[in-house]
């Protein structure tokens, strides 16, 4: 056997990288899912903020009103209670 395949052979069987491998795609999986999560928290927290300060204003929020295509009131704005 030359050199060559036996370093195709060694090569292939080593198993020692895959460790490695698996906890960097773990990773990059729980990195990935967090992001996600702080994500749609911030896109709720917002949106109840936003709740929070018509309310206080003494309005609705436009996503919680039944706004139709015609009205002007852009989501998060606050409009007249109707």
């Amino acid at each position: 056997m030359n050199k060559l395949t036996h370093f195709i052979k060694d090569f292939i069987e080593d198993e020692s990288g895959l460790t490695a491998v698996e906890y960097a795609i773990a990773g990059g999986l729980v990195v990935g899912g967090m992001v996600a999560a702080f994500v749609t928290l911030g896109d709720n927290a917002t949106g109840q903020i936003n709740n929070l300060s018509c309310a206080a204003a003494g309005q609705v929020s436009a996503t919680d009103a039944d706004v139709t295509a015609g009205d002007a009131a852009a989501a998060g704005d606050c409009i007249d209670a109707p």
